[in-house]
């Protein structure tokens, strides 16, 4: 090989070298500008700049109208956000007396010598005061857990205390129907919201005792390596398997107990609440024979 060709060998080698070194620049300048617009966004602060018409440039440029548009967008939602925060503070606080009377009044007029029939339906405006009460509590509470209004604040914590105080709270209510409330004692403890734990819990330990006309409501706890489970059991009329998959989900109202009170919300607000503090709830359930629902908390 002579001199001239090794020249053009090296040549092209160098000219391939210019080549490559000046598009990884390039690359790198691009990666540098994407980069930079990201950071922006991040702080707040980006605006659009002009590119020229290259290839690189101009998926700089698209990228740079995705950018300004995911940022509206995200105004938008933190805007919406804002007027859903005032919108449930306006229904909180307009629907609060008006049902508050109602339920008063009611009652007030059950003390009177009433006919029976006159008296039968004062009892039912006080029932539907109640439901109409707990619905938009529970309303405004899923709203503020949706939207982030109100967060949860998990923290390890003994679940004997918790369980004692709902055991407490509806002891009452169970022995109304005569049904046997049981707590098992544990010291156990688990990462949790205890005033949040303790509405989930409550939920689903007011639906138990609804749906069971006789025998035993049982709450326990079970020790695992990540979890802690907590248990409630019921002796009621249970729940097919094909509705297990559906009462989690917003105003289910089961076919089967048409004639009880509710309005579908409870369990979808329970699982919600568990679910945000890193767990989750299953059931399982044998139809005349009763229901467990298990409510796994992080460790």
């Amino acid at each position: 090989m002579n001199e001239m060709g090794i020249a053009i060998i090296l040549l092209c080698f160098l000219a391939t070298a210019v080549i490559v070194l000046w598009n990884q620049r390039k690359t790198r300048k691009t990666m540098e500008t994407i980069e930079n617009m990201l950071d922006a966004v991040m702080d707040g602060s980006f605006s659009e700049s002009t590119f020229d018409e290259s290839k690189l440039s101009a998926l700089e440029t698209k990228f740079a109208h995705y950018l300004s548009a995911a940022e509206t967008s995200s105004q938008n939602v933190a805007q919406e956000k804002d007027r859903i925060k005032s919108l449930i503070a306006d229904i909180s606080h307009q629907t609060k007396t008006p049902i508050a009377n109602l339920l008063i009044y009611s009652e007030l007029l059950m003390e009177e010598d009433l006919l029976a029939s006159v008296k039968a339906n004062v009892d039912a405006i006080c029932k539907q005061s109640e439901k109409l009460r707990f619905l938009i509590d529970s309303l405004v509470k899923l709203s503020r857990l949706e939207n982030g209004i109100i967060s949860l604040s998990p923290q390890l914590t003994a679940l004997q205390p918790l369980l004692q105080g709902i055991a407490e709270q509806y002891a009452a209510k169970a022995a109304e129907k005569e049904l046997s409330l049981h707590l098992h004692d544990t010291d156990i403890s688990a990462i949790f919201d205890s005033k949040w734990t303790a509405e989930a819990l409550a939920n689903i330990i007011d639906n138990a005792i609804k749906y069971t006309e006789y025998g035993t409501i049982t709450i326990s706890a079970v020790n695992y390596e990540m979890f802690a489970r907590i248990d409630i059991s019921d002796t009621g009329t249970g729940i097919s398997e094909s509705e297990q998959s559906k009462i989690f989900t917003r105003f289910y109202r089961s076919k089967v107990v048409p004639e009880q009170e509710g309005v579908g919300i409870g369990l979808y607000l329970a699982r919600q609440i568990i679910s945000d503090e890193g767990g989750y709830i299953k059931v399982t359930s044998v139809p005349g024979k009763g229901s467990t629902f298990s409510i796994f908390l992080p460790k």
